[in-house]
């Protein structure tokens, strides 16, 4: 089965990954994912804790732990290797996140970055008006103002003085310093169009409605890229970033089944958009938007040049003519990526134990690109006799780089428990190093999804585990 298109979505009639009968296609919600289970997994096994939970916590902030950071590192590298390394037409940059004011003005974002909200007259709390289902406020049922606009952008001071000539913003995103950077990228690197620049890092936006979780939150990361092409080109762009960014989430394990692709109608568009698709998933509260691909059309460029006073112009050698580019812009939040690869790799299932018995188990399937720990090296007790040769084979591992990413070493507790804590935080492969493995010089591997264990010498054991990472 295809990806999925709402009603009146469809990119075009020829566009080939979505198929005529697929477009009405809605599948259900994850349901059989509990939220609240998840929740409780991230926090017991290191993946994400409360911000502040000492102080009695911080609403809708999240610190990332050893896990949960290792996890989030991995998503941003696949993501620069996808979108960058392999492609010869897309260069990085890394901007500040405090901004000239006049960065904000000439963007649009300090006059249309707002959203309409309504103040309850009686407990005074504020709502987003699109988001209310009757015209009472939720939390005390009384009555609410007429709607007036908010701007999300965080404000602050540059220097001692805190007063108008000192005003700054946080960054709501990462584009508009690559936007400002355009000639200095352009003369620096020679790139000729179509080419993208792309960069990674933290945006913040003062919303009012937060909530799932690390879904919707005030501080959050962004994997954005802008692809400048021809006027007149930007629509072919359009679909095929389109087509490329649904394939870096499948080719990570996310369940085609899952996705879906939502065009804006004109009402909803941005103030600096000709059209955007979102990439929605299927949560266990319903479709979310994880990631934005918008045909941005040249109004940022011609923004920032009339506001500065500095020619944003391309040149084209081949036409001789001298024009402003069109952008194509993927823009995807690392958090949400990194809750749609839990919330789609999370199972419970019936598994028979070493004993025979049959237990539900817990795992995370998660892609081995993207596993937090990639391989655990397993000594089956603590035995005096086994703890030299279970450290010469876990710094065998770790020295040959085979598992390209975290190893970790766990001899706590009983061995089954082990398997089973190594399931639940998404460890791909575990290597038990047994009484046998003194004589023999092997090692059982065991795949996390099948369970399955094959023996392997230890000699051979770094490209056995390259070979079964697909590193």
């Amino acid at each position: 089965m295809s990806f999925r298109l709402i009603p009146g979505s469809q990119l075009s009639p020829e566009y080939p990954s979505i198929p005529e009968k697929d477009k009405e296609i809605v599948v259900d919600s994850v349901a059989s994912v509990d939220l609240e289970k998840l929740v409780s997994l991230c926090k017991r096994r290191g993946f994400i804790f409360q911000s502040s939970e000492i102080y009695g916590g911080l609403s809708s902030t999240w610190d990332y732990g050893p896990l949960g950071a290792e996890l989030k590192r991995n998503i941003k590298d696949s993501w620069w290797r996808k979108f960058v390394w392999e492609r010869d037409d897309v260069v990085g940059l890394d901007s500040s996140i405090l901004m000239h004011p006049d960065v904000w003005r000439a963007s649009g974002h300090v006059d249309s970055f707002t959203d309409p909200l309504v103040e309850c007259k009686e407990c005074h709390q504020r709502w987003r008006e699109d988001q209310l289902e009757e015209r009472v406020c939720p939390a005390c049922g009384g009555e609410l103002t007429e709607a007036r606009n908010f701007n999300l952008m965080f404000k602050t001071f540059i220097g001692p003085v805190e007063n108008d000539a000192s005003v700054a913003y946080l960054r709501p995103e990462t584009a508009q310093g690559i936007f400002v950077n355009f000639e200095n990228v352009l003369n620096s690197t020679r790139k000729k169009l179509p080419f993208g620049i792309a960069q990674i890092g933290k945006a913040f936006r003062n919303e009012i409605t937060t909530g799932n979780f690390i879904f919707r939150t005030r501080e959050f990361e962004i994997m954005e890229l802008e692809f400048f092409v021809a006027p007149g080109q930007d629509e072919d762009w359009h679909k095929r970033w389109v087509e490329d960014c649904l394939g870096w989430y499948t080719g990570l394990g996310v369940s085609k089944e899952r996705l879906r692709v939502r065009a804006h109608d004109t009402a909803e568009l941005a103030h600096y958009a000709k059209a955007t698709h979102d990439i929605e998933y299927s949560f266990p509260w319903g479709w979310g938007e994880i990631q934005g691909i918008a045909n941005r059309a040249d109004f940022d460029l011609k923004a920032h040049a009339e506001a500065s006073g500095t020619s944003l112009d391309y040149y084209d050698d081949q036409t001789k003519e001298r024009f402003t580019p069109y952008v194509i812009e993927p823009s995807a939040g690392v958090d949400r990526a990194l809750m749609t690869f839990l919330v789609d790799a999370y199972t419970e299932e019936e598994a028979p134990t070493a004993s025979g018995k049959v237990e539900s188990r817990v795992l995370l399937k998660l892609h081995p690109e993207i596993a937090p720990v990639k391989v655990a090296i397993l000594p089956l007790s603590r035995n005096e006799k086994l703890v030299p040769l279970a450290r010469e084979v876990y710094d065998r591992v770790r020295g040959s780089g085979a598992a390209k990413g975290y190893v970790q070493y766990d001899d706590a507790q009983s061995i089954g428990r082990r398997y089973r804590r190594q399931d639940e935080i998404g460890t791909p492969l575990c290597v038990t190093v047994d009484f046998d493995s003194l004589d023999d010089k092997a090692v059982t591997i065991r795949d996390r999804d099948t369970m399955e264990q094959v023996r392997v010498a230890i000699d051979d054991l770094p490209s056995e585990l390259g070979a079964r990472l697909h590193v």
